[in-house]
């Protein structure tokens, strides 16, 4: 009887393992913002944004009426996720406006750098 139980909790423990193996792990990049737009309208958002892009979008979901979701990741690099109730035009316009530049910064090291 006891055998049997802890057969049964070994399985269950696998199963759970590897649950978060595949579907849990599929999003682990540090999310550098996220912003929600209902009927075109910012309804909220978190996250350092840049200035520039979040006006730029600000317009193009009030002009579109978009109902959507944009979040940026870092998972090595950096990468822009919208929903995907919008179209391909209108992600592209937005992946066109991301300062992707911004994020790739690479700091100098003046001390090895010769006259």
């Amino acid at each position: 009887m006891v055998a049997t139980v802890l057969k049964i909790v070994f399985v269950l423990i696998g199963l759970a393992l590897l649950y978060r193996l595949f579907f849990a792990g599929s999003r682990k990049g540090l999310t550098l913002f996220e912003m929600h737009f209902k009927q075109g309208r910012l309804v909220s958002h978190k996250g350092k944004i840049p200035e520039k892009f979040e006006r730029e979008c600000r317009a193009i979901a009030k002009a579109e009426k978009l109902t959507c979701t944009v979040r940026a990741e870092r998972l090595g690099d950096v990468r822009l996720h919208v929903s995907a109730n919008v179209g391909e035009a209108i992600i592209q316009r937005l992946r066109n406006l991301f300062p992707f530049e911004y994020y790739d910064k690479k700091t100098l090291d003046n001390s090895k750098q010769t006259g």
